[in-house]
């Protein structure tokens, strides 16, 4: 008898809701732990079928669904439903029921376990905003960063008379982040421009900040300071004043033509050196290095001029070129001249080429940005084919 009264007990309070029904659903036992939970009576179930308590749904997903189911494999486990309840406030719940069969095979009824998951839906729902907050947030910043280069790196070189400029920009990875390099193209005075190709240290948000801090810095020191060493001095000196701990390499041009040909003075300030190429011969590096910019107390900056006339070119790249990797190999320099010598028919196609060989070379996949920029002079008309 004790042990009879123990199994009721634990029957009708178990933690779980326990449903029995004639194999057409009709309810015929059900345990005071689902009465309590939907706050329905015996009397109130009377001859209702479980799926009179399901919303129009539910209930058709448990008679295409989930019968079937019973039918065909004797069981159905943890199905997700929602029961209403007498209030008529929707209760989630997982359910798992079995098939009885006689001796003969003939179904004589289900039992069914039913399992509140009221709270663990609310807190499935509460993952799921928290997602679709951080899915929007990504995607805000993600709007934001692609803004931001926008205005950090120009969509096209000005036209400049008497010179064939192109520029190339490849943020690494998705470009999703604010990457470090940059370039501009900009006229000081008649026949005299300036080409500046920058890289700053780290991505995001802060080294946007510096980016652009640099590349108007260079804007308006050029206007006061011929010489590009002394440009590189003023943005040296603006960056170690600056509120950051960045610090930036940048390769500066000044562009001014003399009759026929165009005087060309390179600085650079711990960047790669431009490659030099002129009609007929290799490419080859042109310059002399200086100082990373804004870490040095003293830093020196070099200029270096050299004339460049019709058919010759200057090649600006950041290391994000010459340090592209596959596996354990780096591009390098060589295969970078090699394939400046290789396209010589426009800047565009020289500027075009070197992005697309370093991009195949890293399997399209950039570990850092790629920026390029070729100032080639005009080799005058062409003459006509036959």
């Amino acid at each position: 008898m004790a042990d009879a009264t123990e199994d009721r007990l634990l029957y009708e309070h178990a933690p779980c809701g326990h449903l029995s029904t004639t194999p057409d659903g009709r309810l015929v036992r059900v345990n005071e732990t689902f009465l309590a939970w939907t706050g329905y009576t015996r009397a109130d179930l009377g001859e209702r079928r479980f799926v009179d308590l399901l919303p129009v749904g539910d209930r058709i997903f448990h008679e295409t669904h989930v019968a079937p189911s019973l039918r065909m494999q004797g069981t159905a486990r943890e199905i997700a439903l929602e029961i209403v309840c007498a209030d008529g406030r929707r209760m989630p719940v997982l359910v798992t029921s079995v098939l009885d069969r006689d001796d003969a095979g003939r179904p004589v009824g289900i039992r069914s376990a039913v399992f509140d998951v009221t709270e663990r839906r609310r807190y499935e729902h509460e993952v799921l905003a928290a997602k679709r907050r951080a899915e929007a947030s990504e995607a805000r910043a993600v709007r934001l960063a692609q803004t931001l280069q926008q205005t950090l790196i120009p969509p096209s070189p000005p036209h400049v008379p008497g010179l064939d400029v192109a520029a190339a920009y490849r943020p690494a990875g998705d470009g999703r982040h604010v990457g470090g390099d940059f370039y501009d193209v900009f006229q000081v005075a008649a026949d005299d421009w300036v080409v500046v190709l920058g890289d700053v240290q780290g991505k995001g948000a802060d080294a946007a900040v510096v980016t652009a801090l640099a590349r108007y810095t260079v804007r308006a020191a050029a206007v006061d300071h011929a010489a590009p060493h002394d440009v590189l001095h003023t943005l040296d000196e603006v960056l170690r004043r600056a509120d950051t701990d960045r610090f930036c390499t940048a390769v500066l041009v000044r562009l001014r033509r003399e009759g026929g040909t165009w005087r060309a003075t390179v600085a650079s300030g711990g960047h790669p050196l431009p490659l030099l190429r002129r009609a007929g011969q290799a490419a080859h590096p042109v310059g002399s290095y200086g100082h990373v910019l804004g870490i040095m107390p003293a830093p020196v900056f070099v200029d270096t001029e050299v004339e460049i006339g019709p058919g010759d070119a200057l090649v600006l790249f950041t290391d994000g070129v010459t340090e592209g990797r596959r596996g354990p190999r780096l591009y390098g320099a060589e295969r970078l001249a090699e394939v400046v010598d290789a396209h010589r028919a426009t800047a565009a196609d020289t500027t075009g080429a070197v992005l697309a060989d370093v991009m195949a070379f890293q399997a399209d996949d950039a570990r850092d940005d790629i920026a390029v920029v070729t100032v080639a002079v005009d080799a005058g008309p062409r003459p006509p084919t036959a």
